[in-house]
């Protein structure tokens, strides 16, 4: 074929299938970033209740509640964990302060990791509740929705 060996004609379409792929993820994990950042019907984004929940809930976490979302974020990739750890705290927060605590404690980190984990996701939750020993039964309706 002109001079052209067959195998670099592979090489090239090997690559331009998996250019198209790593643009497509990329793209889809954009368009995800692009949705969390749109106004709901209240004014204020996803990612702005986030940061409202943080700092309103700032001045209730311990050390023991900080060390409980560690352990909670742990099973979450490192590239992700930051992002994950700051939508649990929120959830957290939201909790506490729904509840009207003065401090965040263990239950609140267990429902809000609940409340804040995607349904799709609950079958690899109490896998990693049950092996860390983490007790969950009060919040089993939570999950059973």
């Amino acid at each position: 074929m002109n001079g052209t060996p067959e195998w670099f004609m592979y090489f090239i379409l090997f690559w331009g299938i998996v250019m198209i792929v790593a643009m497509a993820i990329g793209g889809f994990f954009m368009f995800r970033k692009f949705l969390k950042v749109l106004p709901k019907r209240d004014g204020k984004s996803k990612l702005d209740w986030q940061n409202y929940w943080v700092e309103r809930s700032r001045p209730l976490w311990n050390d023991e509640s900080k060390e409980m979302l560690d352990k909670l974020v742990a099973p979450v990739p490192g590239p992700f964990r930051d992002i994950a750890k700051h939508s649990i705290a929120a959830k957290i927060g939201e909790v506490a302060i729904g509840y009207g605590a003065d401090k965040v404690t263990y239950d609140h980190c267990v429902e809000g990791y609940i409340r804040a984990t995607p349904k799709r996701d609950y079958r690899v939750l109490m896998t990693f509740l049950h092996r860390e020993g983490i007790e969950y039964k009060q919040f089993e309706h939570l999950i059973n929705k």
